[in-house]
């Protein structure tokens, strides 16, 4: 288990989304190959909204994209730092962890809701921090979704035969990424 992947694939289309969230746009120019790509980010002037009080519910349930606890685990830092990025402008509380060992001892201290784990991972891979997880109290009903560059029929049913809920290949597409998370997880 030794493969290894430059990141999730989604730094720039997690950028896109963000400033497109806020009304902007993002402009990218090349001189061709080998000559480095400019990026220019325009977003608009925030202007506050008329204060209006909020209308009152009954409560929406949280779910995994707002106000949920989720553990991001990836040896690759950019890939998690864009990930907690996201989910936390979606109001999720975050944890991260870089390795198999530090990922099981997160999850144990935090225990979150949902965790997003990457397989090929350093001093313990993902297939056995999901095993580690399943076998504790806290861990049978959590959602684990692995994120990761495996993506053969041989790499779904180890995930499968570990525990994992879902089982994404990078890059990611964040909106099939959100659907799940907004689902109750699958019986494993």
């Amino acid at each position: 288990l030794e493969r290894s992947q430059g990141g999730l694939g989604i730094g720039l289309t997690l950028v896109l989304r963000l400033v497109e969230m806020h009304g902007g746009n993002i402009e990218a120019r090349s001189n061709g190959p080998d000559e480095g790509s400019e990026f220019v980010v325009r977003l608009p002037v925030f202007v506050p909204p008329p204060q209006e009080p909020p209308p009152k519910s009954d409560g929406p349930k949280a779910t995994a994209l707002s106000g949920c606890r989720i553990l991001v685990v990836d040896d690759n830092r950019d890939s998690v730092e864009s990930l907690e990025m996201w989910l936390q402008l979606k109001g999720n509380d975050i944890r991260t962890a870089y390795d198999g060992l530090e990922a099981v001892e997160v999850a144990a201290a935090f225990l979150p809701e949902v965790i997003l784990l990457d397989i090929g991972l350093p001093k313990l891979n993902g297939y056995e921090v999901a095993r580690r997880i399943r076998q504790q109290p806290w861990g049978r009903d959590m959602m684990l979704v692995a994120l990761t560059g495996w993506g053969q029929d041989d790499d779904r049913r180890l995930s499968q035969e570990a525990g994992f809920n879902f089982h994404f290949v990078k890059p990611v597409d964040l909106d099939a990424l959100e659907k799940c998370l907004d689902e109750e997880p699958p019986p494993i």
